[in-house]
């Protein structure tokens, strides 16, 4: 238990401690990676086997957690069985002193047509919101691992670098809203450790650990791992860090250090892959902020390096990939909604400047550009069952693009459907543009008037996607911080 709202001091032990706990993450085919954090440097080594007992368990030797690393280490299992629960136990070793083990379990990727069931969600610990013991912690996070997906999406804005946690915040009824703190949350993030601390803030959570010890993820990231709307034309102002280049330097690497993610052997800081997960699924991690242009008036007749949103080896990537997918389902984790207006205050001229893909009414412009390229791909290829998933927002809802109803009408109608935040202030509904042609079909928001509503204002909210094996039909569901279904769409 936490006391008198601060973090909780550890002495040091006299062998290597894992206060961090353990994650699974990107599960597919026979492999997975295990991650961890020790307190000193040390190696770490994982078992695991397909029975509680760990009978018969095997034994990885991984690498040496070091403070090049943030004292973090992972291993990439190998020819594990699919289809069946994996169970494992982490251990590091500082010469002879060895940790207490640290357990967790997993789902391996299924082998056959069985059903695929899976959440997703963002933003956690912003506006201030982070770890409220009287509100019992991290609460969505233990409905969802009580409810058991077979893995979990975590759309970005994974911490709130940007964003301090104060001790308490006023709420609108005059009640406390309490908080945990640590002098890394107690300002934003510039140094390495800094972002360090934000991602060992959130671990602090005992809903967190316990999740991500069951519960295997596809981390992406967004903007918060930094600061709020970057992009090569940020604003540091109120920054001693002055080189935007230097700060996701730092961001970067402390983000691939706490992301349960498989390292691309090509390029060690790329985040954008692909999640096969059997025969009805492959996961499409994009990355909308690595490679961006500046953030503009965001209305530019022809593309450019300007207007670049995703790039164009991402580009390539993601179109290439989804018509050479033979998967049921075709999943995009988006950081980022397509048809929602996102500003981002005003340029020179005075012109309203956008953080995301949208930039108002009329025919495909600036980074919709971009967009439309790659829906059109898609249509000429004739690439069925795309869905897009993505958070960013902190509201739930679901959105049909419909070409009948855009400006640019070259594609095939989908569906995006968003849902977040995770622990963090509330806002919403956002305005949609109609290039795209989309509609709202369902949105959960705070009542009119009311935004960055505190956690325990219950606008908390994570979707939940379910393919059957027996009809190739997908459900998502959009559910709230207790797990109570709002809204259900079946397609397929």
């Amino acid at each position: 238990m936490f006391l008198a709202g601060l973090a909780p001091a550890f002495v040091r032990a006299a062998r290597p401690v894992l206060a961090q706990g353990v994650q699974a993450g990107d599960v597919t085919g026979g492999r997975a990676i295990v991650w961890s954090r020790a307190d000193r440097p040390s190696r770490l080594s994982v078992e695991w086997s397909t029975v509680e007992s760990m009978k018969n368990a095997r034994r990885v030797q991984g690498p040496w957690a070091t403070a090049d690393n943030g004292l973090t280490a992972r291993v990439d299992l190998r020819g594990l069985p699919l289809g069946q629960r994996i169970f494992y136990r982490v251990t590091f070793a500082d010469g002879a002193d060895v940790s207490e083990p640290v357990t967790g379990s997993f789902a391996s990727a299924p082998s056959s047509n069985r059903d695929v069931r899976f959440f997703w969600s963002g933003d956690t610990a912003g506006q201030g919101y982070g770890i409220n013991p009287d509100f019992g912690g991290m609460k969505i996070y233990d409905t969802m691992r009580k409810a058991a997906p077979d893995f979990f999406i975590h759309s970005g804005d994974t911490i709130y670098a940007d964003g301090p946690i104060p001790a308490e915040i006023k709420l609108p009824d005059g009640s406390l809203w309490k908080n945990v703190t640590t002098e890394a949350k107690s300002h934003q993030a510039e140094t390495l450790d800094d972002f360090r601390g934000a991602y060992q803030y959130n671990l602090l959570d005992a809903n967190v650990r316990a999740f991500n010890a069951t519960v295997p993820q596809i981390w992406q990231w967004d903007d918060h791992e930094l600061t709020n709307n970057w992009s090569p034309s940020k604003d540091l102002s109120k920054y001693g860090e002055k080189d935007i280049r230097t700060l996701v330097r730092r961001a970067r690497k402390a983000f691939l250090e706490y992301a349960p993610l498989r390292f691309s052997q090509a390029d060690r800081d790329r985040i954008y892959r692909k999640i096969p997960y059997g025969p009805l699924l492959d996961v499409f991690v994009i990355d909308m902020r690595s490679y961006r242009g500046p953030n503009t008036y965001n209305r530019q007749e022809t593309e450019s390096a300007e207007t670049a949103f995703l790039g164009r080896p991402q580009f390539e990537w993601l179109a290439r990939d989804l018509a050479r997918s033979k998967a049921a389902w075709k999943v995009v984790a988006s950081d980022m909604p397509i048809g929602l207006i996102v500003g981002d205050g005003k340029d020179a001229q005075g012109r309203a400047m956008f953080e995301a893909v949208a930039n108002g009414d009329g025919p495909a412009l600036g980074r919709e550009l971009e967009i439309a390229a790659l829906l059109r791909r898609l249509k000429q290829k004739n690439v069925r069952n795309v869905v897009w998933l993505t958070a960013d927002v902190h509201y739930t809802a679901a959105h049909y693009y419909d070409p009948a109803k855009a400006a640019f009408r070259d594609f095939d109608p989908f569906w995006e459907f968003v849902s977040g935040p995770l622990n963090a202030g509330t806002f919403g509904p956002g305005v949609l543009d109609n290039t795209f042609g989309p509609r709202v079909v369902f949105a959960k928001a705070p009542p009119k008037g009311q935004a960055n509503l505190a956690p325990s204002a219950g606008y908390q909210f994570f979707g939940e996607v379910k393919i059957e094996s027996a009809t190739k039909a997908l459900t998502v569901t959009l559910r709230d911080i207790a797990g109570t279904a709002l809204f259900e769409q079946r397609l397929g």
